[in-house]
């Protein structure tokens, strides 16, 4: 017992503490403050993702929020002891200041609580359908209700809902966890988007079927990745599960008083100050994906060469992929050894096509590079430049893309910004972009998503930063020539 009369329980179903009042009252204060807070269309999405632990016919019943919890309290789903389940529905429906504010809970921690097998209530098809009902515009919403004859025309006014109609076609028997494809072939009319969250969803509950992981779907409806991209095949999904997964390679480079030195029109080609945090998170976050990290630090163009093809001679039979993390100064195509000379990025990873190493034939090879490769600024931002500009508060980090990526199947080349353009770099904190990338690598892996749909959203963190003095922005670009589906799974 605490203090002020209020005693600390573990949530039955999550490792969050839950500070529980001691009187009823305040209890039912609590629910009542948070109904208060919800309209008519929150209810509506909460009762829908509430029909796996309150059947239709008891929904009946309800009007309003307050109805709502009642009824979770007759069937056991809330309880003053565990508040874990309508803490998940508040960040379902992403009302995330009412988590916040009435249940003391961050969003991080409800995103952690869900990683744990078993702690989601809502099903994961009904979490699908309403992620479907997020990315509906009127416009499609319309046309559905067109197609689907199944359902009586006259029931389906300009007021009714995507859930409503989810649920008449439930009653139907027309859609069901196992019964998708009259849904998904009404949205191939409408929306290739929609079709792309259905077979997301069927993949992921296939992989699971036949003994994997397979991953969730995406936890808020802004997790959705590119609803404009032709659906996935199930099983084509690179093989991840060998221990170490394979190599992780960091060639980290700080100090370039060899070029100052030797090189004269380089002689302002600065120190890369903050390039250790940048290891630091990548040697971090590769560990926990189960990944064999070896770091070089300060090489030379002549080393940089001779360290990546002596592991493209290494035999990988036994690793499932390979990673390489170069942190440098550099120019347009190519990467600048600590004494200013260049190595042409694409001679690096031809070190490991399918002809030059083989062991690693068929399986993903990923390159992240963080590296200067031209001087002029996408209009937004000021920084410090990896060239040869002046200091400011940030250093600059350039890359190109286009010349990287071999016709090789099987690559995938992370670069930190477009041809000819800078990139930024805190001498502090690390670049903006391997700092972005090694966090949503932490949160995203957990969840299942493939590493394209991580990189999309990299790219959208890093193009939102601007610094005022220089009026720049900062765009990354990945290219590939993978096959699969590449995952990262931490378990």
């Amino acid at each position: 017992m605490g203090p002020l009369g209020v005693k600390k329980v573990r949530c039955k179903s999550s490792d969050i503490l839950d500070l529980v009042p001691d009187s009823v009252m305040e209890f039912h204060q609590r629910l009542h403050k948070i109904s208060e807070a919800l309209d008519t269309e929150d209810v509506q999405a909460l009762k829908f993702l509430c029909l796996g632990q309150i059947p239709l016919r008891q929904q009946q019943e309800i009007r309003d929020a307050k109805d709502l919890f009642l009824k979770l309290q007759e069937n056991g789903f809330l309880e003053e002891g565990d508040l874990f389940f309508l803490r998940e529905l508040l960040f379902r429906i992403k009302r995330i200041d009412i988590l916040q504010q009435e249940l003391r809970c961050s969003k991080e921690e409800i995103e952690r609580a869900l990683q744990l097998p078993g702690q989601a209530k809502v099903s994961q098809y009904r979490h699908m359908l309403f992620i479907l009902s997020e990315n509906t515009t009127e416009k499609a919403l319309k046309h559905l209700k067109l197609l689907i004859n199944e359902l009586p025309q006259n029931k389906l006014g300009n007021n009714t809902t995507m859930l409503e109609m989810f649920v008449g076609m439930e009653k139907k028997g027309i859609l069901g966890e196992k019964n998708l494809d009259f849904l998904k072939k009404k949205c191939e009319n409408v929306d290739k988007g929609l079709v792309k969250i259905i077979e997301e969803y069927q993949q992921s509950t296939a992989v699971k079927e036949n003994g994997g992981n397979g991953g969730t779907m995406p936890l808020c409806t802004s997790d959705v990745p590119g609803l404009t991209a032709e659906p996935l095949q199930v099983d084509l999904v690179y093989k991840m599960s060998s221990r170490p997964r394979g190599v992780c390679l960091i060639l980290n480079n700080y100090d370039f008083a060899k070029a100052r030195a030797e090189v004269h029109k380089l002689r302002n080609l600065r120190d890369r100050h903050g390039t250790a945090a940048d290891a630091a998170a990548l040697s971090k976050v590769f560990s926990l994906l189960h990944f064999k990290i070896e770091e070089s630090k300060d090489l030379t163009a002549e080393q940089i060469q001779k360290v990546v093809q002596s592991y493209g001679t290494v035999d990988h039979k036994e690793s499932d992929c390979f990673v390489c993390c170069i942190l440098s100064h550099g120019d347009k195509g190519t990467i600048l050894g600590t004494d200013g000379k260049q190595v042409a990025i694409r001679e690096l990873t031809a070190c490991f096509t399918a002809r030059n190493c083989r062991s690693l034939a068929g399986k993903p090879k990923v390159f992240f590079i963080q590296a200067c490769q031209g001087e002029s600024y996408h209009r937004g931002v000021m920084l410090e430049t990896d060239t040869t500009r002046q200091p400011s508060q940030y250093d600059i980090d350039a890359n190109t893309p286009t010349e990287c990526i071999p016709e090789e199947a099987d690559f995938l080349v992370g670069m930190a910004t477009m041809k000819n353009y800078v990139s930024y770099r805190s001498p502090t904190e690390g670049t903006w972009y391997i700092q972005s990338l090694c966090q949503h690598l932490n949160m995203s892996c957990p969840r299942g998503d493939d590493i394209l749909t991580i990189l999309t959203r990299v790219n959208q963190e890093v193009s939102a930063k601007y610094d005022q003095k220089n009026k720049g922005k900062q765009m990354p670009q990945p290219s590939f020539t993978l096959r699969k589906r590449l995952l990262f799974p931490m378990n």
